[in-house]
């Protein structure tokens, strides 16, 4: 960090408050965002966020506050907080501070910019849509995400929204020409560690750089990372002019750690406890997220639901912001039905015939009158049996069953828990397969024969591969009969 006076600017510590600290100035008044150094070998980092007169300013800590005191003195850095750009950042891992925490050397060939970017303005925003492909069959056929837009994931606790994301990453690193950035907000450390072993696994790690502000960390740490994380990613988009893809998990940890500074800082909570600022916070964090003349910056984010409860103001807020929001369910999840996305309650502003096509269109429509029908009935299957349903209904339930298992997947991410072998499905194969289902082709077919499939033509040779087992036992039993036979006439 470079000052730009000789003269350093000194205060001293007047209150601490857990991550709170006021400090107090005689002479010039640190700007708000400015970094403030204190503590046992500076290693208390503070950053303003208010001035609460001529001599006095408030901060958060961006670093735990253990042994600071009243009276320790105070270095105004006369620098914002800084995050590192360039080509050295990939294949690397940071903290929101911009140390490297993958135990190898500083990376060379960086540059030092502020993490207070601005979004880019609207002359410099593309208007073009684009789709960006997944591999992910449910995904792609009925909320295709788009390129430079962003994308959420919701769901509670223990759906699978990391897994999901993960896998994401894994189908489309490996295609994606751009570079990747992932940013981690409040998550677990052993999340991170697993994700840098994969991603290093897989080879994907040299197009890629990875951003943490853990679980442990203080809250101004997590409130900041994101940024940290954006700023990079818009490095490769203006300087380098390539396209990024951000993966933010969990964009829920982010409003969680603006809710704590804002409680700290005083402030009058809104409704259900959150910040009255949530909604300015987030949208600069999101605003910056763009598809621009020069490159598009493209996201998906992992957003938590706080007790399933998509009218929590985090969830609504966060909705706002998006071009696609995948549901996870926990109903689905339960019935073994993964990815567990609820086709129902997800959306994107993609799915519309002027961009997807008419035939892609009509087919996503289709598939969500069968599934919404089904829906219907459940009530009155559970009550009276399948039986009593008309002949009509009845073959639109096994459609739709046999559309749920078809929109299952098996995983790379997941191939050693589950021993099954990961698919990436081609948006082609995947309409393919729920037309030819829609259309009845398979309609002598087992519901079991489309669960966890790629291509459609798989069920078939499901069933083929599971006919061999049971046939032995059919063609033995005259076999010993008449060797019995045999011996008795000898």
């Amino acid at each position: 960090m470079k000052e730009i006076n000789v003269l350093p600017n000194i205060g001293v510590v007047a209150s601490v408050r857990g991550s709170i600290v006021d400090v107090q100035f005689d002479g010039h008044l640190p700007p708000i965002n400015t970094l403030l150094q204190t503590g046992k070998d500076n290693q208390v980092i503070i950053e303003v966020l208010s001035q609460l007169g001529r001599h006095r300013v408030r901060g958060i800590a961006l670093t735990p506050t253990e042994g600071l005191a009243r009276g320790m003195p105070v270095t105004d850095t006369k620098a914002p907080l800084t995050a590192p750009v360039g080509p050295g950042i990939l294949s690397r891992m940071f903290d929101v501070f911009g140390n490297t925490i993958d135990r190898m050397e500083a990376p060379t060939k960086i540059q030092w910019r502020t993490v207070h970017g601005d979004p880019p303005s609207l002359a410099r925003r593309s208007v073009k849509s684009e789709i960006f492909s997944t591999g992910i069959k449910a995904i792609d056929v009925l909320m295709p995400l788009e390129r430079g837009g962003k994308a959420g994931l919701f769901g509670g606790a223990g759906v699978g929204k990391t897994v999901l994301l993960t896998e994401m990453i894994h189908n489309m690193v490996g295609q994606h020409q751009g570079v990747s950035i992932f940013c981690g907000i409040g998550e677990r450390c052993r999340e991170g560690e697993e994700l840098y072993r994969d991603m290093k696994e897989a080879g994907v790690l040299p197009n890629m750089a990875m951003v943490f502000g853990q679980m442990n960390e203080p809250p101004g740490n997590r409130f900041r990372v994101g940024h940290a994380a954006l700023t990079m990613a818009e490095y490769f988009r203006d300087d380098e002019h390539r396209d990024v893809l951000l993966l933010i998990d969990n964009i829920y940890r982010f409003i969680q750690a603006g809710m704590e500074v804002s409680g700290l800082m005083g402030q009058m909570p809104s409704r259900l406890g959150y910040q009255p600022t949530m909604s300015t916070e987030l949208s600069r964090l999101e605003e910056r997220i763009a598809n621009t003349d020069t490159g598009a910056i493209t996201s998906i984010q992992a957003v938590y639901v706080p007790a399933d409860d998509l009218t929590d103001p985090a969830a609504v807020h966060t909705f706002s912001h998006l071009s696609a929001s995948i549901v996870l369910s926990r109903k689905r999840a339960s019935e073994g039905l993964f990815p567990a996305i609820d086709p129902l309650n997800s959306s994107s502003k993609m799915a519309n015939p002027g961009i997807v096509g008419e035939r892609h269109y009509n087919l996503a429509q289709e598939i969500r009158q069968t599934l919404a029908q089904y829906e219907g009935l459940k009530d009155i299957i559970a009550m009276l049996g399948l039986e009593q349903l008309s002949t009509a209904d009845r073959n639109l339930v096994f459609r739709a069953r046999q559309l749920e298992r078809f929109l299952t997947q098996p995983f790379f991410t997941t191939e050693q828990f589950s021993g099954i072998k990961g698919k990436l499905v081609s948006l082609e194969d995947a309409l393919d397969g729920c037309e030819r289902i829609l259309k009845d082709e398979f309609k002598d077919y087992p519901e079991s024969a489309f669960y966890m499939i790629g291509a459609v033509d798989e069920a078939e040779e499901k069933i083929k591969a599971s006919e061999p087992e049971a046939e032995p036992q059919i063609v033995m039993e005259p076999e010993t009969e008449g060797a019995e036979k045999e011996s008795d006439g000898k």
